[in-house]
């Protein structure tokens, strides 16, 4: 007899449902407590290039190095895509602040999809609003880190956005972030 079939039997489907509701709230939490723990806080101060701190917002700045730290992506690559997307938040363009892009389908600062799927992109990575700077920047690395940016970050930028011109600006922001 199965696992299911023993509870269902045992404690009545309202009990096999219960703990299948427990179940799933235990691994939501554990899925939340590790993206949580993931790296510590108080890791090495990184280097921070001219460009970056002339023209990174502080407060966006501390996000991407966060977001980086926590899921293994280069902070400067978060940054030069946050600048291609959105000047770092700071573009009037449709779709920034509110609503969506000219093309009808991405938002924020990160410019998330939000039409594509189901699920869409934000759906998939995001938590939270793809409007506020923290939430698109965390879902930003939960995005590169699937798709594979500690083995080919070249790659996971293309995942990112289909184009190999986009590819080549981002890395060239991001060398010039990093003071490289």
């Amino acid at each position: 007899m199965s696992v299911n079939g023993y509870v269902a039997r045992t404690y009545g489907v309202g009990g096999w449902f219960r703990l299948m509701c427990w179940l799933a709230a235990g691994v939501v939490a554990y899925g939340l407590w590790t993206d949580h723990t993931a790296a510590p806080e108080t890791a090495a101060p990184v280097k921070v290039g001219r460009a970056a701190r002339a023209g990174i917002p502080a407060r966006y700045l501390v996000l991407y190095q966060r977001e980086g730290r926590r899921y293994g992506v280069p902070w400067t690559v978060l940054a030069a895509i946050g600048k291609v997307e959105s000047d770092h938040g700071r573009s009037s363009a449709p779709g920034v602040r509110s609503g969506v892009n000219r093309f009808g389908c991405c938002a924020g600062p990160m410019q998330f999809n939000l039409t594509n799927g189901p699920p869409s992109t934000w759906d998939r990575y995001g938590r939270g609003s793809p409007y506020r700077a923290a939430d698109a920047i965390a879902a930003a690395a939960r995005y590169l880190r699937a798709a594979g940016a500690r083995t080919d970050l070249r790659r996971a930028v293309y995942a990112y956005n289909h184009s190999w011109a986009y590819v080549r600006q981002v890395l060239g922001l991001a060398r010039r972030y990093g003071g490289r």
